[in-house]
């Protein structure tokens, strides 16, 4: 299993948008708490992209290695 650049960027922006929601929620900024959670979400799409991304290529590449390629 090798993680792609899409999954690394995903859960970058995943833990980043948390932590903006989180610090806009401790300090009472709502822009900043919708921000991350915005963030947040984008990151989770994008993370989840990279997996399906991933198993398709690996699913590909054990159909060749089954036809001995």
């Amino acid at each position: 299993m090798r993680v792609n650049r899409d999954e690394v960027k995903g859960k970058i922006d995943e833990a980043s948008g948390t932590v903006k929601e989180n610090v806009g929620r401790a300090t009472g900024d709502p822009v900043l708490e919708e921000k991350g959670a915005d963030q947040r979400a984008s990151g989770k799409i994008e993370a989840g992209f990279g997996k399906a991304r991933r198993k398709v290529g690996e699913a590909m590449k054990d159909a060749g290695d089954k036809l001995g390629r």
